[in-house]
């Protein structure tokens, strides 16, 4: 019995130092990190109105990236742009919808009354830069950026965000 005993204790012993030698192995598997800078990018619009992430440096900026048919994105977004509706003198914010269809995009801004100045619409592509810079594949995410373009929080709720102003 007492053999047992020791053998289950090696044996947790063992694997308890195994699974730490991993920990943060994969820190940045999930998307960028706090205190990185955020990677610069360019929307086009078709109608000539372009957006450059450089640009906003200077301002906090909250950029948010979500789709219409991801219902959690869709809200934090639509959270998100109501509570920057009321500061928006003291942040921007950079709204990234990976939708299929323009039509799909626009009535969801539409129904969540979201001002469509600050969204763009950004077609599902996995291959895309912007896709695979800000690792998308993994869940769509939000980043609250400083006046340097470093990222100073990331996955913000609205009422973190609302801490900010105060």
């Amino acid at each position: 019995m007492i053999k047992n005993v020791r053998l289950i204790f090696i044996l947790l012993l063992a694997t308890s130092i195994f699974s730490v030698s991993f920990i943060g192995i994969d820190s940045h598997v999930e998307g960028l990190s706090v205190g990185d800078k955020a990677p610069y990018f360019t929307l086009h619009e078709d109608n000539g109105h372009d957006m450059n992430l450089k640009m906003l440096q200077g301002n906090l900026v909250l950029v948010s990236f979500w789709a219409s048919y991801d219902a959690s994105s869709r809200i934090q977004n639509a959270t998100l742009s109501h509570v920057i509706g009321k500061a928006a003198n003291r942040i921007k914010m950079v709204s990234v919808s990976f939708d299929d269809y323009e039509s799909i995009f626009k009535e969801a801004i539409k129904q969540d009354n979201i001002s469509s100045e600050n969204c763009y619409l950004v077609r599902i592509d996995r291959s895309s830069e912007l896709y695979k810079t800000y690792k998308i594949r993994k869940g769509f995410r939000n980043y609250l950026l400083n006046e340097r373009g470093e990222i100073v929080a990331k996955d913000i709720t609205p009422s973190q965000l609302k801490a900010y102003f105060n």
